[in-house]
């Protein structure tokens, strides 16, 4: 049975691969025998279907979510939710969630030696209007260490999650930012195959920069097939 138009399948190449030895915890998790596609019914290309109203509040501001304003960098991060056609993918929801300026996340699993901020979160999720584009307003993430390897360090990044328009289109990934010397250095980052993994990092926009305010940074994302955003390995 074939895909239904509109629904291609990944290019080869373009995504990472379930086994990278150099990120270790995919040794333990990847699969040991070979998959299998299985081909898409109604069920996977229908739904879910969100829209504001169902989400309900909209928490794309994290540097409002406490009684106080939490410290670091002030950024934006915006950017049009497409297909592989470039067309935009509206009313779809768009979650966000990060450490804070301290590297360190709001959950008890990380207990990283660095201080909490307890006006940050690391959450909130948005809904892309009618031209497929979302906005949030947070705080640059700090770098951490991590248990690897030896000295080994996550660069700046921030985790998304989307649904797009059905449950196929499913994406997490992570998003970079431009310059980051440990780019070089992260198993995950280059897990992705080479050029794809210039698709997870963000550019600099001084267009969409508050004045006195916040930079910004753009980070489009492309759902499923040709061009497709990487995922999080």
């Amino acid at each position: 049975m074939p895909d239904p138009i509109g629904y291609r399948r990944e290019v080869p190449g373009t995504q990472p691969p379930y086994l990278h030895p150099d990120y270790k915890s995919t040794v333990k998790r990847s699969p040991t025998k070979a998959t299998i596609a299985v081909p898409h019914t109604l069920s996977e290309v229908t739904g879910p279907l969100w829209t504001k109203e169902r989400v309900g509040s909209i928490a794309d501001d994290l540097t409002v979510q406490d009684k106080e304003r939490p410290l670091g960098e002030r950024i934006v991060v915006a950017g049009r939710v497409m297909d592989e056609d470039g067309r935009p993918v509206p009313n779809t929801l768009v979650e966000l969630w990060q450490c804070n300026a301290s590297g360190r996340y709001h959950h008890p699993v990380d207990q990283h030696d660095a201080p909490l901020d307890p006006n940050f979160t690391g959450r909130g999720h948005a809904v892309t209007d009618g031209n497929g584009d979302y906005r949030f307003v947070t705080i640059k993430p700090g770098a951490y260490p991590w248990p690897n390897h030896f000295n080994a360090w996550r660069p700046a990044h921030i985790h998304f999650s989307l649904f797009g328009p059905s449950f196929v289109t499913r994406l997490v990934t992570q998003m970079f930012f431009p310059g980051d010397p440990l780019l070089a250095l992260d198993p995950i980052f280059n897990g992705v195959p080479a050029p794809a993994r210039d698709l997870l990092v963000s550019s600099f926009d001084l267009g969409m920069t508050v004045p006195d305010t916040a930079l910004a940074y753009r980070f489009d994302i492309v759902l499923r097939g040709r061009a497709a955003t990487p995922t999080g390995i």
